[in-house]
Protein backbone atom coordinates (compact mmCIF):
# COMPACT_ATOMS: atom_id res chain seq x y z
CA UNK A 1 0.00 0.00 0.00
CA UNK A 2 2.82 2.63 1.12
CA UNK A 3 4.92 1.76 -2.55
CA UNK A 4 1.48 2.48 -4.09
CA UNK A 5 1.15 5.87 -2.46
CA UNK A 6 4.50 6.30 -3.74
CA UNK A 7 4.05 5.67 -7.37
CA UNK A 8 0.83 7.84 -7.05
CA UNK A 9 3.18 10.77 -5.80
CA UNK A 10 5.21 10.42 -8.48
CA UNK A 11 3.24 10.35 -10.87
CA UNK A 12 1.81 13.52 -9.52
CA UNK A 13 4.87 15.23 -9.25
CA UNK A 14 5.57 14.11 -12.59
CA UNK A 15 2.47 15.29 -13.81
CA UNK A 16 3.11 18.61 -12.41
CA UNK A 17 6.18 18.74 -13.73
CA UNK A 18 4.88 18.35 -17.14
CA UNK A 19 2.11 21.19 -16.75
CA UNK A 20 4.55 23.26 -15.48
CA UNK A 21 6.49 22.47 -18.42
CA UNK A 22 4.23 23.35 -20.91
CA UNK A 23 3.38 26.62 -19.43
CA UNK A 24 7.03 27.71 -19.43
CA UNK A 25 6.55 26.85 -22.66
CA UNK A 26 3.33 28.30 -23.26
CA UNK A 27 4.84 31.62 -21.43
CA UNK A 28 7.72 31.57 -24.52
CA UNK A 29 5.42 31.53 -26.94
CA UNK A 30 3.44 34.99 -25.72
CA UNK A 31 6.64 36.86 -25.27
CA UNK A 32 6.38 37.94 -29.27
CA UNK A 33 3.05 39.71 -28.55
CA UNK A 34 4.07 41.24 -25.10
CA UNK A 35 7.13 42.55 -27.44
CA UNK A 36 4.78 44.38 -30.13
CA UNK A 37 2.47 45.74 -27.16
CA UNK A 38 5.62 47.82 -26.23
CA UNK A 39 6.42 48.73 -29.83
CA UNK A 40 3.08 50.19 -30.43
CA UNK A 41 3.10 52.10 -27.13
CA UNK A 42 6.15 53.96 -27.63
CA UNK A 43 4.50 56.97 -28.58
CA UNK A 44 1.21 58.19 -27.16
CA UNK A 45 0.44 55.23 -25.64
CA UNK A 46 -3.23 55.84 -24.37
CA UNK A 47 -4.18 56.69 -28.42
CA UNK A 48 -6.32 52.99 -28.42
CA UNK A 49 -8.41 53.67 -24.87
CA UNK A 50 -8.60 57.36 -26.15
CA UNK A 51 -10.53 56.03 -29.27
CA UNK A 52 -12.25 53.37 -27.69
CA UNK A 53 -13.27 55.15 -24.64
CA UNK A 54 -14.95 57.25 -27.43
CA UNK A 55 -17.02 54.50 -28.79
CA UNK A 56 -18.34 53.66 -25.66
CA UNK A 57 -19.60 57.11 -24.98
CA UNK A 58 -17.20 57.83 -22.10
CA UNK A 59 -16.67 61.42 -22.89
CA UNK A 60 -15.73 64.02 -22.63
CA UNK A 61 -11.84 62.68 -22.43
CA UNK A 62 -9.73 63.24 -19.58
CA UNK A 63 -8.69 67.12 -19.82
CA UNK A 64 -11.06 68.18 -22.06
CA UNK A 65 -12.30 71.70 -21.03
CA UNK A 66 -16.13 72.59 -20.64
CA UNK A 67 -16.82 73.39 -24.07
CA UNK A 68 -20.57 73.99 -23.14
CA UNK A 69 -19.55 77.59 -21.43
CA UNK A 70 -17.11 78.80 -24.48
CA UNK A 71 -18.06 82.56 -24.06
CA UNK A 72 -17.91 82.25 -20.46
CA UNK A 73 -14.27 81.03 -20.47
CA UNK A 74 -13.58 83.71 -23.52
CA UNK A 75 -15.02 86.09 -20.83
CA UNK A 76 -12.59 84.77 -17.77
CA UNK A 77 -9.30 85.29 -20.11
CA UNK A 78 -10.11 88.74 -21.16
CA UNK A 79 -10.39 87.45 -25.05
CA UNK A 80 -12.23 88.17 -27.83
CA UNK A 81 -14.15 85.08 -30.09
CA UNK A 82 -12.74 86.78 -33.04
CA UNK A 83 -9.08 87.51 -31.85
CA UNK A 84 -5.94 85.70 -34.31
CA UNK A 85 -5.84 82.24 -33.56
CA UNK A 86 -2.95 80.13 -33.29
CA UNK A 87 -2.76 76.29 -33.10
CA UNK A 88 -0.14 73.98 -32.10
CA UNK A 89 0.07 70.44 -31.90
CA UNK A 90 2.25 67.81 -29.82
CA UNK A 91 2.12 64.47 -31.47
CA UNK A 92 3.61 62.42 -28.43
CA UNK A 93 1.56 63.93 -25.93
CA UNK A 94 -1.52 63.59 -27.87
CA UNK A 95 -2.38 67.22 -27.48
CA UNK A 96 -3.93 70.27 -29.74
CA UNK A 97 -3.05 73.84 -27.94
CA UNK A 98 -5.39 77.42 -29.27
CA UNK A 99 -3.50 80.10 -28.51
CA UNK A 100 -5.62 83.62 -28.61
CA UNK A 101 -4.56 87.05 -29.53
CA UNK A 102 -5.10 89.63 -26.57
CA UNK A 103 -3.31 92.73 -26.25
CA UNK A 104 -0.65 92.68 -28.67
CA UNK A 105 0.47 89.06 -28.15
CA UNK A 106 -0.46 85.64 -28.04
CA UNK A 107 -2.06 83.81 -24.91
CA UNK A 108 -2.76 80.77 -24.24
CA UNK A 109 -6.23 79.41 -24.01
CA UNK A 110 -7.05 75.80 -23.89
CA UNK A 111 -5.68 72.15 -24.42
CA UNK A 112 -7.38 69.50 -25.79
CA UNK A 113 -6.53 65.90 -25.93
CA UNK A 114 -6.19 64.16 -29.39
CA UNK A 115 -8.33 61.58 -29.18
CA UNK A 116 -6.41 59.63 -32.14
CA UNK A 117 -3.66 60.26 -34.91
CA UNK A 118 -1.97 57.40 -36.69
CA UNK A 119 1.62 56.35 -37.15
CA UNK A 120 4.32 57.84 -35.12
CA UNK A 121 6.79 60.63 -34.54
CA UNK A 122 8.59 61.79 -37.88
CA UNK A 123 7.00 63.46 -40.86
CA UNK A 124 4.78 62.43 -43.62
CA UNK A 125 6.66 61.28 -46.74
CA UNK A 126 4.56 60.10 -49.22
CA UNK A 127 0.90 59.33 -49.86
CA UNK A 128 -0.21 56.44 -47.92
CA UNK A 129 2.31 55.80 -45.66
CA UNK A 130 -0.46 56.13 -42.28
CA UNK A 131 1.61 59.25 -41.05
CA UNK A 132 0.28 62.75 -39.69
CA UNK A 133 2.50 65.38 -41.13
CA UNK A 134 5.10 67.93 -39.09
CA UNK A 135 6.04 71.61 -39.63
CA UNK A 136 4.63 75.03 -40.16
CA UNK A 137 1.16 75.17 -41.72
CA UNK A 138 -1.48 77.52 -42.33
CA UNK A 139 -5.27 77.66 -42.75
CA UNK A 140 -7.72 79.64 -44.67
CA UNK A 141 -11.16 80.77 -44.41
CA UNK A 142 -11.80 78.59 -47.13
CA UNK A 143 -10.14 75.61 -45.94
CA UNK A 144 -12.43 75.73 -42.70
CA UNK A 145 -15.12 73.90 -44.61
CA UNK A 146 -14.26 70.46 -46.42
CA UNK A 147 -16.79 68.88 -48.84
CA UNK A 148 -17.37 65.16 -47.43
CA UNK A 149 -17.49 63.37 -43.86
CA UNK A 150 -16.39 66.26 -42.22
CA UNK A 151 -18.01 69.38 -43.29
CA UNK A 152 -16.68 70.97 -40.52
CA UNK A 153 -12.78 70.75 -40.26
CA UNK A 154 -9.23 72.43 -40.41
CA UNK A 155 -7.87 71.30 -44.01
CA UNK A 156 -4.07 71.65 -43.55
CA UNK A 157 -2.21 72.35 -46.84
CA UNK A 158 -0.23 69.55 -46.25
CA UNK A 159 2.02 69.52 -48.88
CA UNK A 160 3.33 73.06 -48.13
CA UNK A 161 6.47 74.80 -50.02
CA UNK A 162 8.72 72.69 -47.87
CA UNK A 163 7.14 69.27 -48.07
CA UNK A 164 6.54 69.84 -52.04
CA UNK A 165 10.54 70.61 -52.46
CA UNK A 166 11.71 67.60 -51.04
CA UNK A 167 8.72 66.05 -53.15
CA UNK A 168 6.74 64.66 -50.61
CA UNK A 169 3.06 63.89 -51.31
CA UNK A 170 -0.18 63.36 -49.98
CA UNK A 171 -3.68 65.63 -49.13
CA UNK A 172 -6.60 65.46 -47.48
CA UNK A 173 -4.69 65.94 -43.92
CA UNK A 174 -7.37 67.39 -41.36
CA UNK A 175 -8.13 67.86 -38.11
CA UNK A 176 -11.59 66.42 -37.67
CA UNK A 177 -14.11 65.06 -35.36
CA UNK A 178 -15.01 61.81 -35.04
CA UNK A 179 -12.39 60.18 -32.63
CA UNK A 180 -10.93 57.92 -35.76
CA UNK A 181 -8.08 59.46 -37.96
CA UNK A 182 -5.44 57.50 -40.55
CA UNK A 183 -3.05 60.38 -41.24
CA UNK A 184 -5.02 62.98 -39.87
CA UNK A 185 -5.62 64.63 -36.29
CA UNK A 186 -9.25 63.19 -34.81
CA UNK A 187 -10.44 65.09 -32.01
CA UNK A 188 -13.90 64.41 -30.25
CA UNK A 189 -17.01 65.84 -32.34
CA UNK A 190 -17.70 68.55 -29.09
CA UNK A 191 -14.08 69.59 -29.17
CA UNK A 192 -14.06 69.89 -33.01
CA UNK A 193 -17.20 72.54 -32.97
CA UNK A 194 -15.58 74.33 -30.31
CA UNK A 195 -11.98 74.39 -32.61
CA UNK A 196 -14.01 75.04 -35.68
CA UNK A 197 -16.18 78.02 -33.70
CA UNK A 198 -12.72 79.41 -32.81
CA UNK A 199 -11.26 79.67 -36.28
CA UNK A 200 -14.29 80.63 -38.15
CA UNK A 201 -14.56 83.66 -35.80
CA UNK A 202 -10.72 84.86 -36.11
CA UNK A 203 -11.10 84.79 -39.93
CA UNK A 204 -14.34 86.74 -39.90
CA UNK A 205 -12.22 89.43 -38.01
CA UNK A 206 -10.01 89.55 -40.13
CA UNK A 207 -7.49 86.93 -39.79
CA UNK A 208 -6.68 85.62 -43.41
CA UNK A 209 -4.12 82.56 -42.29
CA UNK A 210 -4.04 80.69 -39.49
CA UNK A 211 -0.95 79.37 -38.46
CA UNK A 212 -0.93 75.34 -37.46
CA UNK A 213 2.41 74.35 -35.88
CA UNK A 214 2.67 70.47 -35.37
CA UNK A 215 5.66 69.16 -33.51
CA UNK A 216 6.49 65.61 -32.74
CA UNK A 217 6.62 66.55 -28.69
CA UNK A 218 7.06 69.20 -26.66
CA UNK A 219 10.22 70.17 -26.91
CA UNK A 220 12.09 69.77 -23.16
CA UNK A 221 15.27 68.46 -22.62
CA UNK A 222 13.69 64.84 -21.25
CA UNK A 223 11.93 64.39 -24.61
CA UNK A 224 15.17 65.60 -26.77
CA UNK A 225 16.42 62.41 -24.59
CA UNK A 226 14.37 59.90 -24.92
CA UNK A 227 14.47 60.80 -29.14
CA UNK A 228 18.23 61.49 -29.17
CA UNK A 229 18.73 58.87 -31.87
CA UNK A 230 16.09 59.10 -34.35
CA UNK A 231 16.94 60.32 -37.58
CA UNK A 232 14.76 63.11 -37.54
CA UNK A 233 16.95 64.77 -35.27
CA UNK A 234 18.26 67.47 -37.81
CA UNK A 235 14.60 68.16 -39.26
CA UNK A 236 13.30 68.50 -35.08
CA UNK A 237 15.90 70.93 -34.69
CA UNK A 238 15.06 72.93 -37.45
CA UNK A 239 11.34 72.87 -36.30
CA UNK A 240 12.88 73.91 -32.40
CA UNK A 241 13.65 77.09 -34.51
CA UNK A 242 10.20 78.23 -34.76
CA UNK A 243 9.41 76.67 -31.19
CA UNK A 244 11.35 78.68 -29.57
CA UNK A 245 10.93 81.61 -30.90
CA UNK A 246 7.47 81.74 -30.41
CA UNK A 247 8.21 80.86 -26.96
CA UNK A 248 10.15 83.76 -26.92
CA UNK A 249 7.91 86.73 -28.26
CA UNK A 250 4.38 84.99 -28.18
CA UNK A 251 4.48 85.92 -31.77
CA UNK A 252 3.64 83.67 -34.70
CA UNK A 253 6.86 83.74 -36.37
CA UNK A 254 7.22 84.47 -40.42
CA UNK A 255 8.31 81.38 -41.84
CA UNK A 256 10.18 80.91 -45.11
CA UNK A 257 11.67 77.76 -46.35
CA UNK A 258 15.17 77.68 -48.23
CA UNK A 259 17.91 75.54 -48.83
CA UNK A 260 15.46 72.54 -47.77
CA UNK A 261 15.32 74.14 -44.56
CA UNK A 262 12.67 76.35 -42.77
CA UNK A 263 13.55 79.76 -41.98
CA UNK A 264 12.04 82.37 -39.20
CA UNK A 265 11.67 85.80 -38.40
CA UNK A 266 10.73 87.09 -35.66
CA UNK A 267 6.83 89.20 -36.39
CA UNK A 268 6.49 92.40 -35.38
CA UNK A 269 2.66 92.21 -34.65
CA UNK A 270 -0.01 89.70 -34.12
CA UNK A 271 -1.93 89.97 -37.34
CA UNK A 272 1.73 89.84 -39.69
CA UNK A 273 1.95 85.75 -39.53
CA UNK A 274 1.15 84.49 -43.65
CA UNK A 275 1.39 82.04 -45.61
CA UNK A 276 5.12 80.24 -46.19
CA UNK A 277 7.70 82.07 -48.50
CA UNK A 278 9.98 80.49 -50.68
CA UNK A 279 13.74 81.41 -51.91
CA UNK A 280 14.91 81.01 -54.91
CA UNK A 281 16.10 77.70 -54.92
CA UNK A 282 12.97 75.87 -53.21
CA UNK A 283 11.40 77.25 -56.15
CA UNK A 284 13.63 76.21 -58.64
CA UNK A 285 13.18 72.73 -56.94
CA UNK A 286 9.02 72.77 -57.12
CA UNK A 287 9.31 74.06 -61.05
CA UNK A 288 11.65 71.87 -62.04
CA UNK A 289 9.04 68.83 -60.71
CA UNK A 290 6.02 70.87 -61.97
CA UNK A 291 7.85 70.83 -65.73
CA UNK A 292 8.33 67.22 -64.82
CA UNK A 293 4.95 66.00 -64.25
CA UNK A 294 3.86 68.86 -66.92
CA UNK A 295 5.76 65.87 -69.46
CA UNK A 296 4.25 63.40 -68.57
CA UNK A 297 1.49 62.38 -71.24
CA UNK A 298 -2.37 62.28 -70.22
CA UNK A 299 -3.67 58.61 -69.39
CA UNK A 300 -4.99 57.26 -72.38
CA UNK A 301 -7.04 53.55 -72.54
CA UNK A 302 -5.00 50.62 -71.00
CA UNK A 303 -5.86 47.91 -73.29
CA UNK A 304 -6.67 44.40 -72.20
CA UNK A 305 -6.70 41.69 -74.45
CA UNK A 306 -6.66 38.04 -73.72
CA UNK A 307 -5.60 34.64 -75.75
CA UNK A 308 -4.68 31.15 -75.29
CA UNK A 309 -1.36 29.65 -75.45
CA UNK A 310 -0.98 26.08 -76.92
CA UNK A 311 1.74 23.93 -75.68
CA UNK A 312 2.38 20.21 -77.76
CA UNK A 313 3.40 17.51 -75.99
CA UNK A 314 7.01 15.96 -76.79
CA UNK A 315 7.51 12.82 -78.35
CA UNK A 316 6.87 9.60 -76.28
CA UNK A 317 9.63 8.87 -73.87
CA UNK A 318 11.07 12.29 -73.58
CA UNK A 319 11.60 13.22 -69.79
CA UNK A 320 14.15 15.76 -69.50
CA UNK A 321 13.11 19.78 -69.84
CA UNK A 322 15.09 22.96 -71.13
CA UNK A 323 14.44 26.00 -72.31
CA UNK A 324 16.78 24.88 -75.11
CA UNK A 325 13.28 22.68 -75.48
CA UNK A 326 11.05 25.30 -76.28
CA UNK A 327 10.83 26.41 -79.93
CA UNK A 328 8.93 29.16 -80.78
CA UNK A 329 6.52 29.15 -83.77
CA UNK A 330 5.27 32.21 -85.72
CA UNK A 331 1.72 33.41 -84.19
CA UNK A 332 -1.39 33.37 -86.00
CA UNK A 333 -2.43 36.26 -88.01
CA UNK A 334 -5.35 36.67 -85.26
CA UNK A 335 -5.72 36.19 -81.83
CA UNK A 336 -8.94 34.58 -80.98
CA UNK A 337 -11.05 35.25 -78.54
CA UNK A 338 -10.31 39.14 -78.66
CA UNK A 339 -10.97 41.49 -76.08
CA UNK A 340 -12.01 45.09 -76.91
CA UNK A 341 -9.77 47.24 -75.21
CA UNK A 342 -11.42 48.86 -71.73
CA UNK A 343 -11.25 51.78 -70.47
CA UNK A 344 -10.06 52.11 -66.68
CA UNK A 345 -11.46 55.28 -65.25
CA UNK A 346 -8.73 56.59 -62.67
CA UNK A 347 -9.91 57.92 -59.75
CA UNK A 348 -7.65 60.46 -58.64
CA UNK A 349 -7.22 64.35 -58.73
CA UNK A 350 -5.00 65.77 -61.12
CA UNK A 351 -3.62 68.44 -59.35
CA UNK A 352 -2.09 66.30 -57.17
CA UNK A 353 1.41 65.30 -57.24
CA UNK A 354 0.81 61.81 -56.11
CA UNK A 355 -1.63 61.32 -58.97
CA UNK A 356 0.80 61.79 -61.50
CA UNK A 357 3.22 59.68 -60.27
CA UNK A 358 0.41 57.19 -60.73
CA UNK A 359 -0.73 58.44 -63.72
CA UNK A 360 2.93 57.87 -64.89
CA UNK A 361 3.25 54.73 -63.39
CA UNK A 362 0.49 53.43 -65.26
CA UNK A 363 0.75 54.64 -69.08
CA UNK A 364 4.47 53.16 -68.48
CA UNK A 365 2.76 49.66 -68.14
CA UNK A 366 -0.02 50.00 -70.56
CA UNK A 367 3.06 50.54 -73.30
CA UNK A 368 4.75 47.65 -72.15
CA UNK A 369 1.26 45.39 -72.07
CA UNK A 370 1.29 46.65 -75.78
CA UNK A 371 4.38 46.53 -76.87
CA UNK A 372 4.58 42.78 -75.53
CA UNK A 373 0.75 42.40 -77.60
CA UNK A 374 2.33 44.15 -80.69
CA UNK A 375 5.00 41.21 -80.66
CA UNK A 376 2.46 38.76 -81.33
CA UNK A 377 1.80 36.22 -78.16
CA UNK A 378 3.77 32.73 -79.26
CA UNK A 379 2.92 29.50 -78.97
CA UNK A 380 5.61 26.66 -77.97
CA UNK A 381 6.20 23.60 -78.88
CA UNK A 382 8.11 21.02 -76.51
CA UNK A 383 10.59 18.31 -78.29
CA UNK A 384 12.70 15.66 -77.24
CA UNK A 385 16.26 16.47 -76.11
CA UNK A 386 18.77 14.65 -78.12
Amino acid sequence: MTSMVARVRICSVAVLGLLAGMMAGMAVTVQPAIALSIELKDVAADRVDRQRAAAEGALPLPGTPNVAILDERLREKGISLNSPILIRVFKSESELEVWKESNGTFVHFATYPICHWSGSVGPKLRDGDKQAPEGFYTVTRKQLFHVGRWPRSLYLNYPNIFDQSLARTGSLILIHGGCTSVGCFAMTNPVMDEIHRLSLAATEGGQEHIPIHVFPFRMTKDNWETHERSPWQAFWINLKEGYDLFEKDKLPPRVSVCEGRYKFTAAASARESGPLEACGDTLTAIRDQEEWLDNVPAPGPIPVRTAAATIAPGPPGSNSVTDANFEPIPAPAVIAPAVEPEVRAIKCRFALRSCGRYLTLQNFMAAKRAALLSSGLRRFKLTAKP
